[in-house]
């Protein structure tokens, strides 16, 4: 792995995750340098932190974006903005897409809000959630997450309006800049006309697709992916200033 310390990362976690879904990557790019700042929304114990660019950068630092799901459209505008590269995974513009299958989409996020009202309703909800969100694979495979204590369920329910309203790209999305799109060949979250809209909102991105996989992209080797993707962006970018 090529040691490149000017690799600075901003992740955002999807909703009802949290930012300890981002320990293998760390720990993944530990020896090559990567500074990361992990998002973390709050639903659960864990204190809510908005990420930001580092602070010391030289003029050759890489940024770059890695955003799961509803992360994408989570990050703060003026870090989407600045971003050299964005890795997308399970991710979307609009989520409800228009025709039979937003129905279906609009109706199951009406009954995912219903259950917010209390936190025995709301863990039973997000139980028959992470289940499909890990489908094919096992939930107990997943991440630690926000179940593990008490929820923060106006958090939980503010971003769930969040993701109903999403039609489209960020406005601050940067169209010019490098982009690698993650399919999950069985998500039962993202809708296939979803992932199709994406595509056609990002004629330039590479595009993974990982049969196989669910929403959550385990079983998966996608973090060798990603980081082969990155380097050999970092490495074009670091060429065409060199010439």
């Amino acid at each position: 792995m090529v040691h490149d310390p000017s690799i600075a990362v901003v992740a955002m976690h999807g909703w009802a995750g949290d930012a300890r879904c981002w320990r293998p990557w760390i720990e993944a790019t530990a020896e090559s340098g990567w500074r990361w700042e992990c998002g973390e929304r709050g639903y659960g114990e864990q204190a809510p932190f908005d990420p930001a660019w580092p602070s010391e950068q030289g003029p050759d630092t890489h940024l770059v974006v890695i955003a799961h799901s509803l992360g994408l459209h989570l990050v703060a505008p003026d870090v989407l903005r600045q971003a050299r590269s964005v890795v997308l995974l399970a991710s979307f513009g609009t989520f409800v897409p228009p025709g039979r299958a937003g129905r279906r989409a609009r109706a199951a996020l009406d009954g995912m809000a219903d259950k917010l009202g209390s936190e025995a309703e709301a863990k039973a909800m997000l139980q028959n959630f992470f289940t499909n969100v890990a489908t094919p694979q096992s939930p107990n495979l997943l991440p630690t997450g926000p179940m593990e204590g008490k929820l923060r369920l106006e958090r939980l329910r503010a971003d769930l309006e969040i993701l109903a309203r999403c039609e489209g790209l960020p406005r601050d999305f940067p169209h010019n800049t490098d982009v690698l799109v993650v399919e999950a060949g069985e998500d039962r979250i993202v809708d296939p006309m979803a992932q199709s809209m994406l595509r056609e909102a990002l004629p330039q991105a590479d595009i993974i697709r990982l049969e196989g996989s669910g929403h959550a992209l385990l079983g998966a080797p996608l973090v060798p992916k990603v980081v082969a993707w990155v380097q050999s962006t970092r490495c074009r970018e670091t060429r065409n200033a060199v010439q």
